[in-house]
């Protein structure tokens, strides 16, 4: 089950507490330690293709648009 299937049922359960409750307790997404799914994006939240080096955490596509910003440069 994915991020946001799982808010859009907690949305329409927030009128019955209590099973709101136990949908809460067996369904929330687990928190990443580890892999793709723990890291994003900062522009745009994307988790794949990520560049971590030198502390960027951005996604390719944001890294293109933004690299000359931030000092790179193209040789080719």
């Amino acid at each position: 089950m994915t991020t946001s299937d799982y808010k859009k049922v907690f949305a329409q359960l927030e009128a019955k507490p209590s099973k709101l409750n136990k949908y809460a307790k067996h369904n929330t997404p687990k928190a990443r330690k580890m892999g793709i799914g723990s890291r994003k994006c900062k522009t745009c939240g994307r988790y794949g293709a990520h560049i971590r080096s030198y502390d960027i955490n951005l996604c390719r596509t944001c890294f293109r648009e933004q690299a000359k910003l931030i000092g790179f440069k193209k040789f080719s």
